[in-house]
């Protein structure tokens, strides 16, 4: 009798042979397994890389233009800046361009900064009263620098609150003499907690009034006058950006007489998201398809295992043949045996990779993240790995001449 053995019959059968060679099955498993926990770390890993970015991307504000000095050919080859961008392109911005709020300009520089016996290297800004409003900072204890320490050049510092416990430890720092460039340096405040932009911590900043900065620490230029590292720029409103960076630019041409490439750059918040979600997004493809190869050679092992299976059982293939055993119930058998390799592979490499995504988030700054669809597209992925490296050797089980097989036994 030829009778067609059921789906249930078949699944049946597959589960007693791997139960029956569990260490084989357990060995067959281990490449989905990798592959699919290496596809789900790495894609998360990649996410999680973006997420960071765009959020300290975030704290810059929606609003916020930056203009920086140097053409894209000295940024590309990183050419120290050339001094083309003063104070008064900045007092410029201030008062011609409309669609401006507050302009704040910057003068970075890294000096070692000395409390008694302890010192610490880190960047000193600065800066004008403007810049807690134009990059929303916020100061926790003590004040700000205002328009009279600008006035004075008042030697008065403002420290993030990572570098005051670096030098003070566990007791305020407001009061206290700092030591800057040899100049003494009277601490006024602390700034709230800020986090880190591109590997910079800035909570680990000092601020000075910029006029203290020109006349202690940076002199000024006698053909440029006070040259600015940049300008912190507040629109009128986020829909105003876009007008402001195209006025912006039209001034500071004019102003530099330009006529070919601009020797400056105006970037906004979304040009900068923009950048990094190219990078962090080419980043996660080219991750998620390195965890892709390990799936391939974990599908490749499957195959590998199930040919050898295949010769191993060539007297059980041809006395299920002889009994009545037709090419469709040997064929399901093998693809089955296969599937539920890649399934339950696919299974415990997801659940092993979203343990280690979740480990990654807890652990590191990186808020790694895996979505519900790249869970489901990875498992699917892995299920059809399967099915398809288990075709070849499944063909050639179904194939197998009973005659020939029965000689074996």
């Amino acid at each position: 009798m030829n009778r067609r053995l059921s789906t249930k019959e078949t699944i049946y059968m597959a589960c007693k042979t791997l139960r029956t060679n569990k260490l084989r099955s357990i060995l067959t498993m281990l490449g989905i397994v990798i592959g699919n926990a290496s596809v789900i770390t790495l894609v998360g890993v990649g996410k999680g890389a973006q997420n960071l970015a765009e959020d300290q991307l975030s704290n810059l504000g929606a609003n916020v233009l930056f203009v920086v000095p140097g053409n894209n050919d000295t940024r590309r080859r990183g050419v120290a800046f050339p001094k083309n961008l003063v104070l008064k392109d900045s007092d410029a911005i201030a008062s011609q361009v409309p669609t401006v709020k507050r302009v704040a300009p910057q003068i970075a520089s890294t000096e070692v900064i000395q409390y008694g016996s302890k010192s610490k290297s880190s960047s000193i800004l600065g800066v004008t009263s403007n810049f807690l409003l134009v990059r929303s900072f916020d100061i926790a204890k003590g004040r700000f620098i205002n328009e009279g320490d600008m006035r004075s050049a008042n030697n008065v510092v403002v420290i993030g609150p990572d570098l005051n416990e670096k030098l003070f430890k566990q007791k305020q720092g407001i009061g206290e003499s700092l030591r800057i460039k040899d100049q003494s340096f009277k601490v006024i405040g602390i700034m709230a907690p800020k986090g880190a932009v591109f590997g910079n911590n800035q909570d680990e900043n000092a601020y000075i009034p910029l006029t203290t900065m020109v006349n202690r620490l940076t002199g000024k230029d006698p053909t440029y006058g006070v040259s600015l590292s940049y300008i912190s720029i507040e629109a009128t409103s986020e829909e105003a950006t876009r007008a402001a960076k195209f006025q912006i630019t039209n001034l500071l041409r004019q102003r530099h007489k330009i006529i070919r490439e601009d020797d400056f750059a105006v970037r906004s918040q979304k040009d900068a998201l923009s950048i990094v979600s190219n990078i962090t997004g080419g980043l996660t493809l080219m991750l998620g398809a390195i965890g892709g190869i390990s799936l391939l050679v974990g599908g490749i092992g499957i195959m590998n295992i199930m040919l050898v299976s295949v010769s191993e059982r060539t007297q059980e293939i041809g006395l299920r043949k002889s009994l009545g055993a037709r090419q469709a119930d040997i064929l399901n058998q093998f693809l089955i045996e296969s599937l539920i390799l890649a399934i339950i592979g696919g299974a415990v490499g997801t659940g092993t990779g979203l343990g280690t995504v979740a480990l990654i988030s807890l652990l590191t700054p990186l808020p790694a993240q895996i979505g519900t669809g790249m869970i489901l597209i990875t498992v699917l992925i892995s299920g059809s790995i399967g099915l398809t490296f288990g075709v070849l050797p499944a063909k050639k089980a179904a194939s197998l001449d009973p005659i020939v097989a029965l000689r074996s036994l």
